[in-house]
């Protein structure tokens, strides 16, 4: 039977962090910074410079996501945090038209970024990743936790266009639809 574990990135999962981010997908090139950047900022850094962000965040704390394990072995990644520490995504037309929270709230966090290595699709992952979000979300003092997942019944997305999460995965963890600002994104929300 598979087992699948997760737990808070600090530097000690430096390693796995990266082995997770890249199994397919963007998440290499991106290093789940585009969360945490300007259009600007992003067009300026090169690979190596997002990584260098993306460790320091994991340096300085707190941990900025979780990884998931699959039988010990680094499946993948989930970015979740406060509203006011992913500068970019609160400045999105979908957030900004979406949210009816503050966007400078501490206490509102979101679920930004998934990521799952290619062999380990399928599996359930970004269930597992969302759930053990929540309750780092919970125990870290959130009241609310948001995302912004694809609506998958109205369009069939990439792969890579799907790190922002499925709404089905959303709804199933008991989060509920907040706005669709778009046909195809939708703003969900938990109340901790």
């Amino acid at each position: 039977m598979t087992e699948i574990t997760t737990r808070p990135a600090t530097m000690a999962e430096w390693d796995d962090v990266q082995a997770a981010l890249s199994g397919g997908g963007d998440g290499r090139s991106c290093q789940c910074a585009w969360p945490m950047l300007s259009n600007a900022e992003w067009n300026a850094t090169t690979v190596e410079q997002r990584g260098e962000l993306l460790r320091h965040e994991l340096q300085s704390g707190p941990p900025p996501g979780l990884v998931a394990y699959v039988d010990g072995e680094p499946a993948g990644w989930i970015r979740i945090g406060p509203h006011p520490a992913q500068q970019r995504t609160i400045r999105t037309r979908i957030v900004k038209t979406g949210s009816a929270l503050p966007l400078d709230d501490e206490g509102v966090w979101a679920v930004t970024c998934f990521s799952v290595r290619r062999e380990h699709r399928r599996l359930g992952l970004n269930a597992a990743l969302l759930a053990a979000a929540v309750d780092y979300a919970r125990a870290s003092g959130a009241r609310v936790v948001e995302g912004y997942p694809i609506a998958t019944d109205t369009t069939k997305p990439s792969t890579n266009a799907l790190f922002v999460g499925a709404v089905s995965t959303f709804l199933r963890a008991g989060f509920r639809e907040v706005a669709r600002p778009t046909p195809n994104r939708v703003v969900v929300a938990l109340d901790l």
